[in-house]
């Protein structure tokens, strides 16, 4: 009995999760929102190779060449949709780089956007701080375009407290200092290769 309940409420979220989609979608074309991104599909591991330098991306865990692919789908579902695009900012980590520059064709490098993986908690707290603080620079400028913030899985779980799989985005909005999570959208696999 237990168990038909859980597979009914599960398959219930699901559904109105699948449902809202459309209305967040079209809710970016309004702008005002803030676009959480996860670096796209990434070689495997986890963090980077021992000896890997920011400037040299033969030395860090890079796209997969379903990431990229991935990451040319996600920006032609945006063009597709109408969604307008205002600052698209990147952490300088090359997976993160080329996942921008591959869905967008523009990035501007964000250091408060680096992998937070390492940090202390002093550390982390002050690139979110730095975070929270330029969306208020983009909303206070009118903010109505969307934002664009492509970053890592431990940066957009400090700003959002959302788990995201790679290529996925947390859509948000600026409310008294903080983010208020309006939905996520899935990572678009339009073209996926199996």
């Amino acid at each position: 009995m237990l168990r038909r309940c859980f597979l009914a409420m599960t398959t219930l979220l699901a559904t109105s999760l699948a449902a809202a989609q459309p209305d967040l979608w079209q809710g970016l074309q309004g702008g005002g929102h803030v676009l959480l991104i996860r670096h796209a599909a990434t070689d495997p591991g986890i963090g980077d190779p021992p000896g890997f330098r920011l400037a040299a991306c033969s030395t860090q865990r890079n796209l997969s060449e379903q990431g990229k692919r991935d990451a040319v789908d996600l920006g032609a579902a945006f063009r597709q949709r109408g969604i307008p695009l205002g600052p698209v900012l990147s952490s300088r980590w090359c997976r993160c780089l080329d996942t921008a520059r591959l869905a967008f064709g523009r990035v501007e490098e964000a250091p408060m956007l680096d992998s937070m993986f390492q940090d202390g908690e002093a550390a982390g707290r002050a690139k979110v701080g730095e975070v929270l603080a330029r969306i208020a620079l983009w909303r206070q400028a009118g903010g109505k375009d969307n934002l664009v913030l492509v970053t890592h899985d431990v940066n957009i779980r400090a700003l959002a407290g959302e788990y995201v799989e790679q290529g996925g985005i947390v859509v948000a909005q600026p409310i008294d200092g903080r983010l208020q999570v309006l939905g996520r959208l899935p990572v678009v696999h339009s073209r996926r290769v199996r």
